[in-house]
This record gives C-alpha cells, structure tokens and sequence, in this order.
C-alpha cells in the first residue's frame, strides 16, 4: 500500500488507496491491492482457467488436531490425555486403526467414507516460536528466512495474470487478512448481503449513479479505484438477488462460518471468475476446560465446523468436484493435558481437506508416534511441511504451475504427501 498522503480537509484527516475505497461508502467490505487500481476489471469466468476454487478455512487459536483427528491406536495417547482423549470406543472410524475423527465430526464421516474429506497428520511449519501473533504470521507469510512480507494466497493471485477483483475473495471479514497481504487485486466482505454503498444521504442505486457520473472520466488512480469498487458493489448484488438461498436443501449452522461458506458457495456457483477464498474459525486456543472424553467445548467448536463444512458440500451439491477446502492453524497443542483439563502451545498438526479431487477416506503423512523419544520438546513433531501439503493442491487442482511454485513458497523443495487423488 502506498504511503499516506495528507488530506486538504480541515480535520488534517490522511488517506491512502485502501481508505479511499472505504470512504466511498462501502460497507461491510474492500477491495484491495495496489496496482489492482489501474487493472483491467474483469468478473466473467476465465475461460482459461480450468482449476477449483480453494477454500483456505484458517482455525484461528491452534486447534488440537489430536482432537479433531485423534491417534486413539497410538499406546501413549490415553497415557498423556488420561481425562481428555478422544475414547477408541466413541472415536468415529477412519478405516485406520491408528486414528478416529473426533464424535462432533459426525455430519462429515459420509464424506470421510465417499473418499472427498481426508487428513494430513503430523504438519509441521518452519516457525518453532509456539507464539500466535509470531507464527500466524509465518503461517501466512509462507517464506521462512526471507524478506518478503507478503501472503502466500496474495502470491498465488499474482500468478494468474487478468485476475479480477472476484478472483480472490475474503468472506466473513470487511478488512483484509495478512494471507492477502500484498499488491494483487482482492476483495474483502463481511458478508455479500450487506457489500454496499451508504451514505448518510443517499443509499444504493443514487449512489452508485452519482459516483458512476463522478469518476467516469476521471482517468487517475481515484477514478480507477471508483469504477473498480462500483463494479465490485454492482456484481456481488447481482449474485446475492439471483441466488438467494442455499440449494438442494442445505441448512447452514447460525455463526459466521455458515453464512461465510454459503456466501462462498454462491460465488462458486455464480462463475464470476472466483479462484481462491480464505475464511475464519476462532477461538481454538482451549487452555482450559477442553472437554472430557470428547465432550465439551472442543466438541462444540468440532460439531460447528462440521456441520457447516457438511452443509456447504450439500449446498454445492455436483460443484464440490470443483472446490478443494483446506484447513490451516498457526501450531498444534502440546502432546500431554495440562493441570486445567487443556492444552498448551505445541507444534504438531492436523489438516483437513475436502474436494471432488481428494484422496480422501484415509490420513495421510508420516506418524511419528508420542512415546518420550519420538516428541518434539513435549509436542507432536512436524514430519510434512504444511507447505506441500498446499503446493500439492496448487499445482495438482488449481492451476498453479510446478515453475511457478517457487514464487508462492519461496524455499521449498516440493515433497507432496499425496492428498490429491485426480489432478487437473
């Protein structure tokens, strides 16, 4: 983003590019980006782009994937978590005696068992610091031992030359996340009912009208920047009025993750261009009171996840085979409960992933097993960088050529883990 400049008003009020957009009036939203203020605004499919739209859900907090995917077969599960595992008997079956998914991921085993939701266990990152600010950072800078600042998922617009606005899009939150965190054309919503112009004045239409007639010649970077948010705000309504409700019958969960999923299902299936999308789940960060036996809140917090995960691949119905969901979080939890019925920072991790083209029905990754020598200073240790995990899905599903990926995941020598079962 560019620099501040200092405004003429009175009030000595500063604006750069991104308050620009937002002092047009757009609620609950922006688009973002830097050079995106002169880019060719397009919202129409790519015909040359054959790849699924990924859906980065992030766990905010450090989920304990020990819960959500539990080693109920390994010997020293129950010996560190004697109040709260996940018991073998209740543990729903992977058709893997080693690992059950957690009981509240129930809404979701008809996918496990259709081979289109499967796991990747022991992900690990490169960052070791156990902090959440230090390493949601890393995990969505993506480029240990570099300079850059930008996000990954910024990285992976800017290999998709014509991008439009619609290509990349953050769903749940007005302000956009440091996985976009860069120059590339992105949007952020709150949600796409509420994306619109206000002014204290005039609402919707006048608006726009009055705006449209503003800018329309003006040729510099606030009349591009305009037009740009003008046709955002004119595309989106037209999704949400065409498309109303979820389809095939699908009820979503009440909360921000049900509506950011159908939100995101009706861009897909509006086909305007839509190539990446990145959510959020919080409040995984369960120090205390977890739950006993697959009880309680981390239950609660699983059950939502699921439910809404089902309820999005119910919506899309055939379209899933064009979607890939992903789930990312900053660090694992620490191998052994803590004197509060918790957990703390740890470093080892689970993935899940969710799409027509999944290797589903299995865990995959390298176990390393929780006897005393095999842990990572207490912790489940990182034996499959989560990187590949993602690179395997980029190159394989989403259009992302192998040369190319050495831009998005500086550094990394590709080791894919085998999650895709058909690649594109």
């Amino acid at each position: 983003m560019t620099a501040p400049e200092t405004c003429a008003c009175p009030e000595g009020v500063t604006a750069s590019r991104r308050t620009f957009l937002k002092g047009l009036g757009l609620v609950a939203g922006a688009v973002a980006g830097g050079p995106m203020l002169g880019a060719r605004v397009s919202y129409a499919a790519d015909p040359a782009y054959a790849g699924d739209v990924l859906v980065v859900l992030s766990l905010r907090g450090a989920a304990d994937g020990m819960s959500i995917v539990a080693p109920v077969g390994d010997p020293d599960y129950a010996r560190l978590r004697p109040t709260i595992a996940v018991p073998a008997a209740t543990g729903l079956p992977t058709g893997d005696r080693r690992f059950a998914l957690h009981p509240a991921l129930a809404p979701l085993l008809p996918l496990w068992k259709a081979g289109t939701l499967g796991a990747i266990h022991a992900v690990g990152t490169p960052d070791g610091s156990r902090s959440h600010f230090q390493a949601t950072e890393e995990l969505e800078r993506a480029a240990p031992g570099s300079s850059i600042r930008t996000g990954w998922l910024d990285r992976v617009t800017g290999t998709r030359p014509g991008a439009g606005v619609l290509s990349t899009v953050q769903v749940g939150s007005g302000s956009p996340g440091s996985l976009l965190a860069g120059p590339n054309p992105e949007l952020a919503a709150g949600s796409l009912k509420d994306f619109s112009l206000y002014s204290a004045e005039w609402v919707g239409p006048r608006l726009a009208t009055a705006l449209s007639a503003l800018h329309a010649a003006d040729t510099g970077p606030a009349g591009a920047a305009a037009r740009t948010t003008l046709a955002a705000v004119g595309r989106v309504g037209g999704i949400v009025a065409a498309d109303p409700a979820p389809h095939n019958g699908a009820v979503y969960p009440k909360g921000e993750l049900g509506e950011a999923l159908a939100d995101t299902a009706r861009l897909v299936r509006a086909e305007a261009g839509l190539r990446s999308v990145c959510l959020d789940l919080g409040d995984w960060d369960m120090h205390t009171d977890l739950g006993r036996a697959g009880t309680g809140r981390m239950a609660e917090h699983a059950g939502g996840l699921a439910q809404a995960l089902a309820a999005f691949a119910k919506d899309l119905g055939s379209a899933l085979g064009r979607v890939t969901v992903v789930t990312i979080s900053e660090f694992g939890r620490r191998a052994a409960e803590n004197g509060s019925g918790g957990l703390d920072h740890g470093h080892g991790n689970v993935m899940l992933v969710m799409g027509g083209g999944t290797a589903g029905g299995r865990v995959h990754g390298r176990w390393p097993g929780l006897s005393p020598a095999a842990l990572d200073h207490g912790d489940l240790a990182g034996t499959t960088d989560y990187r590949n995990v993602l690179g395997e899905l980029l190159v394989k599903r989403c259009g992302v050529p192998q040369a190319s990926l050495g831009q998005v995941f500086p550094g990394l020598t590709p080791s894919f883990p085998g999650v895709v079962a058909t690649a594109r």
